[in-house]
């Protein structure tokens, strides 16, 4: 019988919980908030994208840092695994487009609930509004960890504490202390999945505005970082939703970046050109900024208007090709420049974290600490928004924990 303690009760460390459990182990969760699942309550704007229902390969083309780190994770626990886990639990999924899950009930809730109720099957000693101070290791092995109130013994420690994203939920980064403090390396770290800043004088005139099937293309200097496709919206400081909060990942505050937004991504520039040709020759004997009402929501006309660079009272009918030029321009490279992100605080994760050379990646065991586990959004890996964050957490959580279960 060994005694495995997990620290954090978030996704990775009860899906690492619920995976040592067995063999006789006792298994202990220390989680420092109130109760469980705390950021996860908060996912999806509550409503939990659990995974993304794609293949392996499919899926490491999503993640930004690190793919190959998770191979053995995502191949021993892909999102079908999971999908089937929940479902097994009680928990209807549906999927969404893009392959996003959801459970049916859109509650977040019901995810950590089943969690729970899992753990509680398994005999796994949860205990609340426990902080861990530190690793405790001897001989180049852990064997235990100190509380706020008290050591506690074992025979292997996962440590799944989440990274620096919305501090509320109890996030503050001591994963990673506990990593350096035995001789681990951690990345620079940066907000990500967050929504951009923009200090351009129309953001406040379009604050509100969401454009659908718009597609995005992201700049450092003259260097394309980013090119997607889906939904964002205008905020009262910037730029957010998915699209936004997956190029976010690629934001860099050491070069000049700007998004550049193509409102009619269906249409090429010869075929756009051809369709405002047509609109004008609706609304010849009108003035240019009253003829745009059919390919363009109001709110963003005037700022269109503004960026081609045409005189708004002209007639539509003495409107030239050249200008016709511009407008299609400006269509199709809606220029955002970005100045900074909302930071931590509203970032959905971390990137950065441990680095993965100090991680066995078919264990997820420590290569320095023999009993040492790593799991979730403290390790140096990331991807984009559709669920595949969670799935990260959900798997490295599996491995470390059936890995702590076998050792």
């Amino acid at each position: 019988m060994k005694t495995i303690i997990v620290v954090g009760g978030g996704p990775a460390g009860m899906m690492a919980a619920i995976s040592a459990a067995g063999n006789a182990n006792k298994v202990i969760l220390l989680e420092k908030n109130e109760k469980l699942g705390k950021k996860l309550y908060i996912t999806g704007k509550g409503r939990c994208n659990v995974t993304n229902d794609c293949d392996e390969e499919e899926f490491l083309k999503n993640i930004c840092g690190n793919p190959y780190f998770l191979y053995s994770a995502i191949y021993s626990c892909n999102s079908r695994n999971i999908m089937d886990f929940f479902e097994d639990l009680g928990v209807p999924l549906k999927t969404e487009r893009g392959g996003r899950v959801f459970p049916v009930s859109e509650k977040a809730s019901d995810i950590t609930k089943a969690l729970a109720r899992e753990m509680e099957r398994l005999k796994v000693q949860v205990m609340l509004k426990k902080k861990v101070m530190g690793i405790k290791t001897e001989g180049g092995n852990a064997t235990g960890v100190v509380t706020d109130s008290g050591d506690i013994s074992a025979d292997a420690v996962i440590v799944a504490t989440g990274g620096l994203s919305y501090p509320v939920t109890g996030s503050d980064g001591d994963g990673y202390r506990f990593a350096e403090e035995n001789g681990h390396m951690v990345t620079k770290l940066a907000p990500s999945l967050v929504p951009l800043t923009s200090s351009d004088s129309f953001i406040t005139e379009l604050a509100g505005l969401s454009l659908k099937n718009v597609g995005l293309t992201m700049y450092n200097g003259k260097k394309k970082v980013y090119n997607g496709f889906g939904e964002m919206l205008f905020t009262h400081i910037g730029i957010s939703g998915p699209l936004v909060l997956s190029a976010s990942r690629w934001y860099s505050p050491e070069s000049k970046c700007y998004a550049a937004i193509d409102l009619k991504p269906a249409l090429d520039n010869k075929e756009l050109d051809k369709r405002i040709l047509k609109d004008f020759e609706e609304y010849k004997n009108k003035r240019f900024k009253n003829a745009l009402d059919k390919i363009l929501p109001q709110k963003i006309i005037p700022v269109v208007i503004e960026k081609s660079g045409i005189d708004p009272e002209k007639q539509v009918n003495e409107i030239t090709k050249a200008e016709r030029s511009s407008l299609v321009e400006a269509l199709k490279a809606f220029a955002v420049n970005i100045n900074g992100t909302e930071g931590f605080k509203q970032a959905v994760i971390t990137a950065g974290g441990i680095e993965t050379g100090g991680i066995n990646p078919s264990t997820m065991e420590s290569k320095l600490v023999s009993g040492f586990y790593f799991a979730g959004e403290v390790i140096d890996v990331d991807g984009v928004t559709g669920g595949f964050n969670l799935q990260i957490a959900f798997s490295t959580g599996m491995l470390a924990g059936i890995s702590a279960k076998q050792e």
